[in-house]
């Protein structure tokens, strides 16, 4: 029997540790978001500010999130990805050094939206690496692998982060940060392959429209800025009504320039493939209820169970498991049975999962709390990475770094928007005395409803599924 060529193995170790960079990278970014979650209050005594004031540590990173996503899903169009790649996890260690050394809270919300700039790179950066090397039919159990990374980070993020911050300092978190990213350069410089620009590849040279970049920018950063001062503030606030006007006005500025100019930040025929639009759609509301879920359920079993902030950080953890087992396997079997039926089935039990927080979880043990947690992440297993998949084979390969990007920079749109948007209703429904579901017989009201909301949101998800491509 003869066996492989050399260069055969060569090809294969060098995307075993590809993958690996990735998975560490999306694992150390999905960490960085939400770790200071539970050391707010260390920070806030630290510096003496308010609540209002420390809450900047955790959205001006959001902020960058949103808009840099799909500006480095453009950039990639354009630049030799590796090096884009090293280079974006260059700009995340600076802030992660000077998060570490801050000396006064600005400092802090400086070096934060610093790591954000650099921290956007790293998922669609990702995604996109994965779609240009593998080919159909080979990519589910990549993606399926970055996803399960995305969800332990996610879930593992407060866990860590409130027990690292409580016992070497908040500070230490931002150390960890930084020599893991420093770690992640080297190893990319090594594992990562060369891939030529879509610009490059097909022999074109073309400019990058920065006015259309700046646009889209300032449509989703004024947008999701909006939203966060509704729930701080109030929607009828100046900063927050006065927000959300800019990022309409910018959004018909952003429309206007894709239509008239040549060669567009965002080529308007991404717009007319319903099958790459609907996976969007899918992704957005999906995400949008996932990230309500992981939000406000620890408020719920605090303020309404009487946990402390640990054991309801331990209630979201059925969930993350769930996604970091369940991912890479459902990536796999996405491979041969498409992903379709798998999305629907998903984003179906998605539903059934916050609709039962909804009626019978939100005030009762928190055991049935976790019941529903644990359904929500195996939902989000089946419709995370196979959203993803279903997007790229939407589109042509010249369309993936850009393509990418809007889809990646959605599914933050919509966590963003989920965290505000859900929040304010909560506010809004905190002294009522039915719940808008008529099957809640409980006293958690306000929560009741907040997860009907998210509820809502699946079903447009729900919908949206059936538009995808028939790839079974």
């Amino acid at each position: 029997m003869t066996s492989p060529p050399k260069n055969i193995h060569t090809i294969f170790r060098r995307l075993k540790y590809m993958i690996m960079i990735f998975a560490l990278s999306v694992l150390m970014a999905a960490i960085t978001v939400d770790m200071v979650n539970p050391v707010l209050p260390l920070i806030s005594g630290h510096f003496v500010a308010s609540k209002a004031q420390v809450s900047w540590v955790v959205s001006g990173v959001a902020l960058l999130l949103a808009i840099g996503v799909p500006v480095y899903g453009r950039l990639s169009d354009f630049f030799e990805l590796k090096k884009l790649f090293s280079f974006a996890v260059l700009i995340l260690s600076l802030g992660s050094l000077i998060c570490a050394l801050a000396p006064s809270l600005p400092v802090l919300v400086l070096g934060r939206m610093v790591q954000g700039a650099g921290m956007s790179a790293i998922p669609v950066l990702s995604i996109v690496a994965i779609s240009k090397v593998l080919p159909p039919g080979k990519r589910g159990g990549a993606l399926g692998i970055i996803a399960g990374c995305i969800g332990v980070g996610t879930a593992g993020g407060p866990i860590l982060g409130g027990a690292i911050g409580q016992l070497l300092g908040w500070q230490s978190l931002f150390w960890f940060t930084f020599l893991m990213s420093i770690v992640i350069v080297i190893g990319a410089r090594y594992a990562l392959p060369t891939i030529k620009p879509a610009v490059e590849a097909a022999g074109r040279h073309r400019k990058i429209d920065l006015t259309g970049g700046t646009l889209l920018g300032l449509t989703v950063g004024l947008l999701l800025f909006g939203v966060t001062q509704g729930e701080t503030v109030g929607f009828a606030s100046f900063s927050s009504l006065g927000s959300l006007l800019g990022s309409l006005l910018a959004l018909i500025g952003f429309i206007r320039r894709i239509v008239t100019v040549d060669n567009p930040f965002v080529p308007p025929v991404l717009f007319k493939n319903r099958f790459y639009v609907s996976s969007v759609i899918v992704a957005v509301f999906s995400m949008f209820a996932y990230f309500s879920v992981l939000v406000f359920v620890p408020l719920l079993v605090v303020e309404v169970n009487g946990l402390s902030p640990g054991q309801a950080g331990m209630i979201l953890l059925p969930g993350g498991t769930a996604v970091a087992i369940l991912s890479p396997f459902v990536g796999r079997i996405s491979d041969r049975l498409g992903t379709k039926r798998l999305i629907i089935a998903g984003v179906t039990v998605m539903g059934i999962s916050t609709l039962f927080l909804s009626t019978f979880a939100s005030g009762a043990s928190p055991f049935l709390v976790s019941v529903g947690v644990l359904g929500v992440g195996i939902a989000f297993a089946l419709t995370n990475s196979l959203a993803n998949n279903a997007a790229i084979s939407s589109l042509k390969k010249d369309q993936v770094g850009v393509g990418m990007g809007i889809f990646q920079g959605s599914l933050y749109l919509g966590a963003g928007a989920g965290a505000g948007m859900i929040g304010a209703l909560l506010s809004a429904r905190r002294d009522a005395e039915n719940s808008l579901n008529p099957l809640y017989m409980l006293d958690a009201i306000s929560y009741s409803d907040a997860f009907l909301a998210a509820t809502a949101a699946v079903m447009i998800a729900l919908a949206s599924a059936f538009g995808l491509r028939n790839d079974s």
